[in-house]
């Protein structure tokens, strides 16, 4: 581990103040951590804060459907493609200066989407909200890796961070429905200016500055070899669920796959690389990464099905659904800190990990028993479910980060949290397509094409039919989706069945330190 105090001489006006390693760190850094965790929250929450804003976006700008899209899908699309760019510049420029840079980026953009006056704008602030999200996201994480230099406190700070990074998600959607009925849609992204504001003013104080003091130069190529690898691979991944395997996102995942071999060997080979191959050389890394994604390939894969089966099976406006859903987040608040606790008794991590695989399977066993009227069966799989990523995410998170040099933990933390967004997205396009395939196969022949394709297609046509006919359509509609929704839910399980196994034999023998 580098202790920055060693590189105090090779900075220019900035230096490095970390705790020294292995020292529990005290009441400033507890606050520091407080105050990280506000631009952190409102992060994840931008990803969904737009769910109940868009109708009334809609009327007030008129953007065309593509003009939509892009104002929803911007945002995470931007985020994605600059994680490992932004998580590689902090660990040059200082991760505490690019988290301030970012703060203002995110507060300004969020001013503009506030009030912006057309869509053009609007899609154009959301961008920006993804550059600054980029540049916060790797920088929480690499700050807490610089801050808590002692084990046990690293893992609770950890268990945290993963914490707020869920509830965020869950957050997000229910805050746009209280503020676009109260207020109006602006308001959703000015909620982000007194936090961005608090981190400018209380970070420069609170926050130690830390970076390599020997980077080497920005290998300014693999920037735009890096956005072309995760861009068409997420785009055309979040595409196949509701609109199937069509040629355009087959080759779009293709060509994406292809720029990511590019990127890979311009990492091996280039003098000096944005993200370096020694980060993969340290025990349990690489297994950590892996084992991330299969981790938030299960908790989007079931978002896909739990939000569609809140409103559109058990027919709860979309604010009744929203607030349902936040109550699976009860137990996840629980999760993580258990996990922590288990190991620093001397449970072994590996042993932690797999049962946080074994709980997540369990949720997904649960979801394949609904039936289209078990609301409290499907929160309960999703509670289930989640507490059991959770407590993966914050264990394989705290390895990696400890387990990664100190002077490299902004790449560290880009790689995991791409990682996520490659996973979210797998999760969808997978277990989504197997849904609907069952969904499209079980649909009655006879029902009108709309309805073959999505069940809200099929919802729409049954209220224009007469009486028993428009009903018996719905009906059917919805015991179709349901079907599909088990049938992935076993994929799901049998998925995080096998990542358990995988987990128990690639983490044993790992531990914090290990190199």
């Amino acid at each position: 581990m580098t202790n920055s105090t060693n590189s105090m001489d090779s900075m220019d006006s900035t230096s490095t103040t970390t705790t020294p390693a292995g020292a529990l760190a005290g009441r400033r850094e507890w606050t520091a951590l407080g105050v990280l965790m506000l631009p952190l929250l409102l992060v994840s929450m931008d990803v969904s804060v737009l769910y109940f804003a868009i109708p009334a976006i809609s009327a007030d700008l008129e953007p065309t459907g593509t003009q939509q899209l892009w104002i929803f899908d911007i945002y995470a699309f931007v985020l994605a493609g600059l994680l490992m760019t932004m998580g590689s510049l902090g660990d040059r420029i200082g991760r505490r200066k690019l988290l301030l840079i970012g703060a203002a980026a995110f507060g300004a953009a969020s001013l503009t989407a506030a009030y912006a006056n057309s869509a053009e704008t609007l899609i154009a602030a959301r961008a920006i909200l993804g550059i600054g999200g980029a540049t916060l996201m790797p920088s929480t994480m690499a700050l807490i890796r610089t801050m808590f230099t002692d084990p046990g406190q690293r893992a609770k700070a950890i268990g945290l961070w993963s914490g707020v990074m869920t509830a965020g998600v869950a957050l997000g959607s229910v805050m746009s429905g209280v503020l676009v009925q109260y207020f109006w849609w602006g308001s959703v992204f000015l909620v982000n200016l007194p936090a961005m504001a608090l981190l400018l003013v209380l970070g420069p104080f609170l926050l130690p500055e830390s970076k390599d003091p020997n980077p080497g130069r920005f290998d300014w190529l693999s920037v735009p070899l890096s956005m072309a690898a995760v861009l068409p691979v997420i785009y055309g991944l979040k595409e196949i669920p509701s609109e199937g395997w069509h040629a355009q996102y087959v080759v779009s995942v293709t060509v994406g796959l292809l720029f990511a071999a590019a990127f890979v060997h311009r990492q091996r080979t280039a003098a000096s690389p944005m993200i370096s191959p020694a980060l993969f050389r340290g025990r349990g890394f690489a297994p950590s990464v892996a084992l991330n994604l299969v981790a938030t390939f299960g908790m989007m894969g079931s978002a896909f099905f739990t939000t569609q089966y809140l409103q559109s099976v058990l027919d709860k406006s979309a604010m009744e659904a929203a607030l349902w859903a936040l109550l699976p987040s009860v137990p996840i608040g629980m999760a993580a800190p258990l996990a922590t606790a288990l190991v620093q008794k001397g449970v072994n991590r590996a042993y932690v990990v797999t049962a946080g695989f074994v709980t997540a399977a369990t949720g997904y066993a649960l979801l394949a028993l609904a039936g289209t009227d078990s609301l409290w069966l499907v929160l309960a799989a999703c509670g289930v479910l989640a507490s059991g990523i959770v407590m993966v995410i914050s264990q394989i998170t705290d390895l990696a980060m400890s387990n990664a040099p100190v002077e490299r933990a902004g790449s560290a933390s880009s790689l995991m949290e791409t990682g996520s967004e490659f996973g979210g997205a797998l999760g969808m396009a997978v277990l989504g397509s197997i849904g609907t395939a069952i969904y499209r196969n079980e649909i009655p022949g006879t029902a009108p094409a709309p309805a073959h394709e999505t069940l809200g297609g099929a919802l729409a046509v049954a209220g224009q039919l007469p009486g028993r006919t428009g009903d018996a359509l719905a009906v059917a509609a919805r015991e179709a989706f349901t079907s599909g929704m088990q049938g992935a839910a076993i994929a799901g399980a049998v998925i995080l069945a096998g990542a358990a196994v995988v987990a128990a034999r690639a983490l044993r023998g790992i531990h914090v330190g290990d190199k």
